[in-house]
């Protein structure tokens, strides 16, 4: 009988003891979850939130090293806005005011009649000459040029030659200060990346980029493709839209690897094409502004 009772005593006070224990343990938990626990005063501090639940901000700052973003700082202010202006026709000016420019007209009487992109190759004393398409400034009774600021000027024609779609004109403004660098164009390989910088839609959507690559370095268009004449362009998938035309294409290193110009939007049994633009290589570019 003595034997059986210490054997119960024996088991009794640690029985007694697990099940405090577990009873402890429960309210610890239980009383962490209120509100105003020490736990969760704890655990606010940890994630350096404060009374009024805002996140407070780390002394450390991120510092991005992504190329693309590298480059488009580069390049964007070099690239422009080039606005062609005619004259405004009305109907009693007749049906030769569609198709001829008085160029001494007052330029109130100028509207926009397309935009497109232009690229800074060159400043000095106080004028810069810009690169562009021959068709952004085609059939123009002035051509005004806008910067990345916003600052205008007039340009005029230094050089034109529709056989290669180019065109360099010049503004006499302070105001455009940054130059963009010619790469050369015969280093440009298939898949490498690229960003297209332009005015797509014109001023308003001046500085815009889009990234793709180069889908093919050496692209031949024939006659009938260009309705002019056989060339050969660099191809890219980054998209280019109307108003990108005499924009940059440049690679990472924020050089210009050629000259936005063209895209192919549907074939010719009208399936819709997507990703194929095409640039006029820069070095087509630097030996026209010789």
């Amino acid at each position: 009988m003595r034997k059986h009772i210490h054997f119960i005593k024996s088991k009794f006070w640690p029985t007694i003891a697990v099940i405090v224990a577990l009873f402890v343990g429960a309210g610890v938990v239980f009383g962490s979850t209120l509100p105003n626990s020490w736990y969760q005063s704890r655990l606010a501090k940890s994630t350096h939130t404060n009374a009024s639940g805002t996140a407070t901000i780390a002394s450390v700052a991120y510092k991005s090293n992504d190329a693309s973003q590298s480059a488009y700082n580069k390049v964007k202010n070099a690239v422009v806005t080039v606005q062609n202006l005619q004259k405004s026709a009305s109907l009693d000016d007749g049906a030769d005011a569609f198709d001829s420019q008085n160029k001494n007209a007052d330029t109130s009487s100028y509207q926009t009649a397309s935009q497109g992109s232009g690229v800074v190759l060159n400043v000095r004393n106080g004028s810069a000459d810009i690169i562009t398409n021959y068709h952004v400034i085609e059939k123009s009774a002035e051509i005004q040029v806008v910067d990345a600021n916003g600052d205008k000027a007039t340009a005029t024609i230094l050089k034109s030659d529709p056989s290669q779609d180019l065109a360099l004109i010049r503004v006499k403004s302070a105001a455009f200060k940054s130059v963009a660098t010619l790469a050369n164009s015969d280093k440009v390989t298939t898949g490498q990346s690229v960003l297209a910088i332009g005015s797509p839609l014109g001023a308003a959507y001046a500085s815009t980029m889009t990234k793709g690559i180069v889908s093919q370095a050496k692209r031949t268009l024939t006659n009938s493709q260009t309705n002019y004449k056989q060339v050969t362009v660099i191809q890219t998938d980054a998209s280019i839209n109307q108003g990108n035309s005499g924009g940059a294409l440049i690679n990472e290193a924020g050089q210009v690897i050629g000259i936005s110009s063209s895209k192919i939007s549907a074939s010719a049994n009208n399936t819709n094409i997507e990703g194929m633009g095409f640039a006029i290589p820069s070095n087509q570019i630097a030996a026209f502004i010789k």
